[in-house]
């Protein structure tokens, strides 16, 4: 077999694609290592991979933020969440939040669990510099309040997801501006925002009529009146409320939802009366979570003569820590 012609016998890949061409070949690759692979090629390749890459996990620091806008400049999704068990104090910070809103003006997913570091200030700023924001996530960002969040909500009224779970300073002030701004709203995490109240859960249910999953547990200012409320006006959306370990859940209010999950858990005022009505309300649920709750089992329920939908799985028993893949599905 003779070796092949040494010389200018082909075209260079490189002088025959074009870049379009290139991102077309790119957006076929599957595995990420593979995608990654793609820009050791050459600095032309390493550049079209750079100017298509979506999401983007990060450490913090102002100047290797800046580095990585310049480098990704399509970049949608953003996370600088932090390891509860592992970060270092104080980790991002406000001047973290400052270049984001300056440099990556069209994120829409920011999640920033366990970010002790930022305050009100920096929050404020991504209001100012991210109109575009559909989804962010300030779990257990101790520092923050109403002040910061609500300049979110005004500035971020394309927002469609808002976790902010263990921010224990947020009250129903900042519920009340949701529901002026951002009226796409569809998942609220609130769990552990234990100043919220029914009034706040009814401010939220007037002008956020597109809610589908709500979580607020440990929210024990919180009873059926605004729980009512929510479920009845977006009742043909809401797939999902979750009352973990809440003091004050009571017989429901008459009312017919769509619900499909109800997660009360560790609802120690629940009775089985209790139940019976929640169901009388949701005659479409799927799943209905009631462990941990001492007035409330199976034998109880039976006795009772409670008559669960057709198509609806309780669970009675068993670890809360543990998932079960029968709820899972609807998230």
């Amino acid at each position: 077999m003779s070796a092949p012609p040494s010389g200018g016998g082909g075209a260079l890949i490189n002088e025959v694609l074009t870049d379009d061409e290139l991102r077309a070949v790119l957006t076929r690759l599957g595995p990420e290592s593979e995608r990654d692979a793609f820009g050791l090629v050459c600095r032309r390749w390493l550049r079209i991979q750079s100017s298509e890459r979506r999401r983007l996990r990060a450490r913090a620091g102002p100047d290797m933020l800046r580095r990585l806008a310049a480098r990704f400049p399509g970049v949608l999704e953003l996370d600088l969440s932090q390891n509860p068990s592992r970060s270092f104090y104080p980790g991002v910070i406000d001047d973290d939040l400052d270049v984001i809103a300056g440099s990556f003006r069209n994120l829409r997913v920011l999640a920033l669990q366990n970010c002790k570091g930022i305050s009100d200030v920096g929050v404020a700023k991504l209001g100012d510099g991210l109109p575009s924001l559909q989804s962010l996530d300030v779990s257990r960002c101790i520092k923050l309040s109403d002040k910061g969040l609500k300049a979110v909500a005004l500035g971020c009224q394309k927002l469609r997801q808002l976790h902010i779970t263990g921010c224990r300073l947020i009250t129903d002030n900042l519920l009340i501006a949701l529901s002026k701004s951002c009226l796409q709203l569809e998942d609220l995490g609130a769990a552990g925002c234990n100043s919220i109240t029914d009034a706040g859960i009814s401010s939220l249910a007037d002008g956020c009529h597109h809610i589908k999953l709500l979580d607020i547990s440990k929210c024990n200012k919180v009873g059926d009146p605004g729980v009512c409320k929510i479920a009845e006006v977006s009742s043909s959306n809401l797939l999902s409320i979750k009352l973990l370990d809440c003091s004050k859940d009571g017989e429901g209010n008459g009312f017919q939802s769509e619900l499909r999950v109800l997660k009360i858990s560790s609802c120690v005022r629940l009775t089985v009366a209790g139940v019976s009505s929640v169901i009388k309300s949701f005659k479409a649920l799927e799943y209905l979570d009631v462990r941990s709750c001492p007035q409330v089992s199976r034998d109880s329920c039976e006795q009772a003569g409670v008559q669960f939908p057709s198509a609806c799985k309780v669970n009675f028993y068993g670890s809360l820590l543990e998932s079960d893949p029968s709820a899972e599905r609807f998230f």
